[in-house]
């Protein structure tokens, strides 16, 4: 793939703490906390112009634990990013140092064997190219203390409310991250357009993709580990990796940002995981 070079502000590591969590709120989806989360069925927004009471009754719920969130600051967003210098080699991508002098990482990634033949490598300059390339890793959570304040809720009787928090927590990392991407994206010089509607970044209508480890493309859970390692995510804010490599606390969001403007999400089918993994296993 064909690729524009762009250069990051630059190579230090930036952490984030006490973001606005009001302008946090204003990238939660909606689909996700009142569908997934909280039960409602339907579009929220044309329930509301129905005058739906269900609809109604839980969005005054919402931005009633919203407000208490806000004033009593319940919530504590906090982030960590950084941009490196990157090349692909094959299916892996190599991380580099701030001076592109020594490979400190490495990525490990599965290609389709179908379709368009894709890998994430491919979305970072090769390495025969001579050329470093740039990729993003950051790390966000509005998790910290989260469980304590469910659980004082469910105690006083406020089950909806215990409930409702959790949820917000983890929808508002997601939406941290939605928010972070889109400032990554301006730092690296393609802004969105100022008229943007938010269900268009919700559906990832712009340049470049992030992506977390856990899914099809970018299996290896245990990956976590070296994104930690590389932005000392646990100093920085707090989030640490269970044995298991999951995020504690669990509304925390990773990601890994490319840049390429032909960068996009795509399918790994489970054979070909499988074939990824056995490859992996032969050559460790």
């Amino acid at each position: 793939m064909s690729s524009r070079f762009l250069w990051p502000p630059d190579l230090r590591a930036h952490v984030l703490d006490q973001y606005d969590l009001e302008a946090i709120f204003a990238y939660i989806n909606p689909t996700m906390l009142y569908g997934k989360h909280l039960g409602l069925k339907g579009n929220l927004e044309t329930l509301l112009d129905q005058h739906d009471e269900k609809a109604e009754q839980l969005y005054r719920q919402v931005r009633a634990v919203e407000e208490k969130i806000l004033a009593k600051q319940l919530l504590r967003a906090r982030a960590v990013y950084r941009f490196f210098p990157a090349q692909s080699s094959g299916d892996v991508i190599l991380i580099y140092n701030s001076t592109g002098a020594e490979v400190i990482e490495s990525f490990h990634f599965p290609r389709q064997a179908h379709g368009e033949e894709l890998c994430l490598s491919d979305f970072v300059a090769p390495r025969d190219s001579g050329k470093l390339d740039y990729v993003a890793l950051f790390t966000v959570t509005c998790g910290q203390g989260v469980r304590e304040l469910s659980e004082q809720s469910k105690q006083m009787g406020q089950y909806l409310e215990s409930h409702i928090l959790q949820a917000l927590a983890i929808e508002s990392a997601e939406g941290f991250a939605e928010l972070l991407h889109q400032r990554l994206r301006e730092m690296w010089g393609f802004p969105d357009p100022r008229d943007m509607p938010m269900r268009e970044r919700f559906k990832a209508r712009y340049r470049g993709v992030r992506v977390s480890f856990g899914y099809p493309a970018c299996p290896r859970l245990e990956d976590q580990a070296k994104l930690f390692d590389l932005l000392h995510v646990s100093e920085a804010i707090g989030v640490e990796l269970t044995e298991g490599f999951m995020m504690e606390p669990e509304a925390s969001v990773s990601a890994l940002v490319f840049h390429h403007p032909q960068a996009k999400y795509f399918s790994i089918l489970e054979e070909e995981l499988d074939a990824f993994e056995r490859r992996r296993a032969v050559s460790a």
